[in-house]
């Protein structure tokens, strides 16, 4: 269903350095990288689709976080959830939940939320009822 998501950041280096390091413990392979320009992407292990984008937005006007926006990593496991929770915090990243279960959702949502360097809040997520 998706093709890309893209994620408006102001600075490159360190949006850089925590997203390399998300998509790292989620299994995602970087795709490219220009820091000229300034934009980076991830796609999964396998395929090449969906991307997930990093970059300066398109019209040249500053990037801003909107309230409601998310998006959700899949997980392969509770402990892949938990590594990329210390990795996001590690790299500069901010608490909005730590990992845990939420059956709010379903019985075997395991989440953990976080907004990157510049305030865009992500989440990564475990379905699975058997994960680890």
């Amino acid at each position: 269903m998706l093709s890309h998501v893209y994620v408006g950041i102001n600075n490159f280096e360190p949006a850089l350095a925590f997203y390399s390091a998300l998509m790292q413990v989620v299994g995602a392979r970087q795709r490219f990288v220009d820091s000229s320009r300034p934009w980076a992407a991830w796609q999964p292990a396998e395929g090449t689709r969906p991307l997930f984008v990093i970059g300066a937005p398109y019209d040249g006007q500053a990037a801003a976080c909107g309230n409601g926006q998310m998006t959700a990593l899949m997980a392969t496991s509770r402990a892949m959830v938990d590594q990329a929770y210390a990795a996001a915090l590690a790299h500069g990243g901010a608490c909005e939940g730590a990992p845990g279960l939420r059956p709010q959702y379903h019985a075997n949502y395991y989440g953990a939320y976080f907004r990157d360097p510049e305030g865009n809040k992500l989440s990564v997520v475990c379905h699975d009822a058997f994960p680890d």
